[in-house]
């Protein structure tokens, strides 16, 4: 793939934690060159210190930090002082892209809102990252995104709390949203020579990332519930089986012909003409009774004798990985880069692009 895309690009990286981070590491990996600004004043970037047990306390860098902020210049700064002010003022004439996720009001009283920036270069791409919007400058860390937007009250085993996802979703997908953003900007200033100001919220990317749950409330409402790793529309699809080792395996049966494949595989071909099964809306409906007749026939197996079957009969399901056994995959050593210091995190980009 072509990792060179954007090597004239120079970026500038007024943001910390994980989504401005994520989208200098994107221009990063193709060829840009990111300056990342971070406050002297404090140490820097909090997620520095955000360090796990295992980890070496001396070192500057955590393992959080590492993972959105390979292939960048650090630059200390602390923008109170006139003299480092300029320095970024410097930097900003000849850039093509800032991010930032300066709350609005503070960008102002430091004199580096767009407002302020584009006089220094009017072709200057300001991407904006708020969490609830330009004019609420309420703080809003993944979490509580996840509240707010509604992942965290459909997420969850039945009857059980709310839970978050185990990553900073929320960021992510803004993150998605703010590339996108700046990918058109970068297309109109082909163009027009004209820059632009990019705003994302993630209150914003969190409810435009709600999809069918969203819409199951907009025509139907219905408010999705906690229901596990279950779908509401679809079975047996997010429902867990062991096998007579203990491994676990997810289904993801979303047609007649995959149920039907997936019963005559596991010998149970009286489930596939049960009246209670005939369909995928007679499955929602008895959804628990049938999981308890399938894991019954899937204890049967062991893992390595039934996986190979289930892929080659078209039945989509997956084993269910810790991380170790995630990077023992073919395709997952392929997403790794490296660092100076012979330390590895994961690519932000997974596509590819021939001629």
């Amino acid at each position: 793939m072509q990792t060179h895309f954007f090597e004239d690009l120079v970026v500038i990286e007024l943001a910390s934690v994980l989504a401005g981070p994520s989208v200098g590491m994107f221009f990063a990996e193709l060829g840009a060159s990111v300056i990342k600004i971070e406050n002297k004043a404090n140490g820097g970037d909090i997620t520095r210190q955000w360090k796990l047990e295992k980890e070496d306390a001396n070192s500057s860098l955590s393992a959080y930090y590492r993972s959105v902020n390979w292939g960048k210049k650090q630059l200390f700064l602390d923008l109170k002082q006139e003299k480092d002010k300029s320095k970024l003022y410097e930097l900003v004439k000849s850039a093509d892209l800032l991010v930032s996720n300066f709350k609005p009001s503070s960008a102002r009283k430091l004199g580096i809102a767009y407002e302020d920036l584009k006089t220094l270069n009017p072709a200057l791409i300001f991407a904006q990252l708020t969490a609830f919007g330009m004019e609420n400058e309420r703080l809003g860390f993944d979490v509580v995104l996840q509240a707010e937007a509604g992942f965290m009250y459909m997420n969850g085993e039945i009857k059980g709390d709310p839970v978050k996802m185990p990553v900073a979703l929320i960021d992510l997908l803004a993150a998605h949203q703010l590339k996108e953003g700046i990918l058109l900007a970068l297309l109109r200033r082909e163009k027009t020579g004209q820059g632009s100001f990019i705003h994302v919220s993630l209150l914003e990317a969190a409810i435009a990332s709600l999809a069918n749950q969203a819409t199951n409330w907009l025509i139907a409402r219905h408010i999705p519930q906690r229901m596990g790793s279950q779908h509401p529309n679809i079975a047996p699809y997010g429902d867990i089986f062991y096998t007579k080792e203990g491994k676990a395996i997810v289904l993801a049966v979303g047609t007649n012909r995959q149920f039907y494949a997936l019963c005559e595989l596991l010998n149970c071909r009286e489930l596939s003409s049960d009246k209670a099964f005939k369909t995928n809306d007679l499955r929602v409906k008895n959804r628990d009774l049938l999981k308890k007749k399938l894991e019954v026939f899937f204890q049967q197996y062991t893992f390595h004798d039934l996986m190979p079957e289930i892929h080659k009969a078209g039945i989509p399901a997956g084993q269910i990985r810790n991380m170790q056994e995630v990077f023992e995959q073919d395709l997952s050593q392929q997403m790794l880069l490296k660092f100076k210091d012979g330390s590895t995190c994961v690519k932000s980009v997974a596509f590819q692009i021939r001629t």
